[in-house]
């Protein structure tokens, strides 16, 4: 039997991260890979639906000045060209270059330190689980029966149909909703929720829905889909809406409720692994089994390529030295890659309130005040920043043009708990959309300065003079 240092079951964003972190540090490093490297982020996800914005994008743009003719076929060929190129570096070949053992074929345990793959045993002193997430399909009456895609084979299609029920308005669906109106597609988006993105701040989830609305998506909210039909255009899609049943009819079914962990068929029972919808971890992110860890998708809680990467590292290094470290997730930030973007780091409104009562302060900056965006027609966005009164980061929330950059910003005054007043001080090229961070920083600072102790005290005396 061979032994290894660790084994890696998934390579994925998460398990590319841990073998590399761990053979980083020396150690004998077997992958295990069920399907094919890279895992749902190279093949259908971040990178597919980034590349297909993009051409959406283009597309868009050019018919503003004359009436084109979209070949889809191509577009999705490009596409995929795009995936082939992010997998060449995450081929086997290139993780056994780098020192890894990769076998392809599913795992099973046999024991906590034990694995079966192909009908072959390995061992290793720690094992790391990151087989990642699929599409969740629900039980509805009929969705079995009927021809639908989810983003796992979305990008495999060899042109997009003429019409297309989205079921799900959450970032996978309006970012393809949105992509395929621009290329021509007749889309419908069904969603049981009475908003799009419904976990987002209320205001920012309105206006992506309406420059979708615009742009040409039709829209069923507070619809819950409850039969599915074959039909001669392709699907019909019944829901309950208000109390009333509506139909939708189109084409095509692309269904994007959100996602499932991976945990079929690693007969985890046989180690003593605990699952509770995704696998159990402790804040090591290791599970019920001492030396078996799980990270990703896989364990949650946030189903995020970069959330992958950050689990990947602490899981890794806590199986491999002997100093531990708990995975943080007090600062987290994640971005919805629409025309204009979301992006959202930390608490909305609401959520801060309820933990922080009304001692918070929220500021509000609306890109018609950026020379930046007056420089180009129809350049919308709009900020908002949820400070505690002292002026920490709480929350923020960007929507516009390049709103995944923006964020990061936040994301670092926030997570180095930096006041943010402290960025006024920090010199920003003009004109940029940063510059909106450094205009909102300077109201906290001068928010800061009034109500410093000392100050309020001088404005109160002079409250009393001048009231005499």
């Amino acid at each position: 039997m061979k032994v290894f240092d660790l084994i890696v079951i998934g390579s994925g964003a998460a398990g590319l991260t841990s073998a590399f972190t761990a053979l980083g540090f020396g150690k004998k490093v077997l992958i295990v890979e069920k399907h094919r490297s890279g895992g749902e982020c190279t093949w259908s996800g971040c990178v597919p639906s980034k590349g297909l914005i993009n051409e959406a994008s283009d597309v868009h743009i050019a018919r503003q000045f004359a009436d084109i003719k979209v070949d889809t076929a191509a577009i999705l060929k490009r596409v995929r060209l795009i995936s082939e190129g992010i997998y060449e570096h995450e081929t086997p070949e290139v993780l056994e270059k780098a020192g890894a053992v990769f076998v392809q074929g599913g795992a099973e345990f046999v024991s906590p330190n034990i694995i079966s793959v192909n009908g072959e045993q390995f061992q290793a002193k720690k094992i790391v689980i990151a087989t990642g997430s699929s599409p969740m399909v629900p039980p509805i009456p009929g969705l079995d029966a009927v021809p639908f895609l989810t983003n796992d084979n979305f990008f495999e299609q060899d042109s997009l149909p003429a019409s297309m029920v989205v079921l799900g308005a959450g970032a996978i669906g309006m970012e393809l909703s949105q992509a395929m109106c621009r290329l021509g597609v007749k889309v419908t988006v069904v969603e049981m929720t009475p908003e799009v993105m419904f976990r987002e701040e209320p205001e920012f989830s309105a206006i992506i829905r309406d420059k979708l609305t615009a742009e040409g998506v039709s829209f069923y909210l507070g619809a819950k889909a409850s039969k599915f039909e074959r039909s001669e255009l392709g699907v019909k899609v019944y829901a309950e809406q208000n109390g009333k049943e509506i139909i939708v009819e189109a084409e095509a079914l692309l269904v994007a409720l959100g996602r499932s962990p991976n945990t079929a068929d690693l007969n985890l029972d046989a180690a003593g692994i605990e699952t509770d919808r995704g696998i159990k971890v402790d804040a090591y992110l290791q599970t019920a089994a001492k030396g078996v860890y799980a990270c990703g998708d896989v364990a949650g809680p946030y189903l995020l390529s970069h959330m992958a990467n950050f689990q990947g590292k602490i899981a890794t290094m806590n199986a491999v030295l002997p100093i531990r470290r708990k995975a943080n997730y007090e600062h987290v930030a994640w971005a919805t890659f629409t025309d204009p973007e979301f992006a959202r780091a930390g608490l909305t409104e609401a959520e801060a309130r309820e933990q922080c009562g009304d001692s918070i302060r929220v500021y509000n900056y609306d890109f018609d005040k950026l020379d930046r965006a007056k420089t180009k027609a129809g350049d919308m966005g709009r900020i908002k920043l949820i400070t505690s009164r002292k002026g920490k980061v709480l929350g923020a929330h960007i929507i516009g043009k390049r709103a995944g950059e923006l964020i990061a910003e936040v994301q670092v005054m926030k997570t180095l708990g930096l006041n943010f007043a402290k960025l006024q001080g920090v010199i920003h090229p003009y004109p940029t959309y940063a510059d909106a961070l450094r205009q909102i920083a300077q109201q906290v600072f001068l928010d800061n300065l009034l109500n410093h102790p000392v100050v309020r005290f001088f404005r109160w005396v002079g409250g009393i003079f001048k009231s005499k």
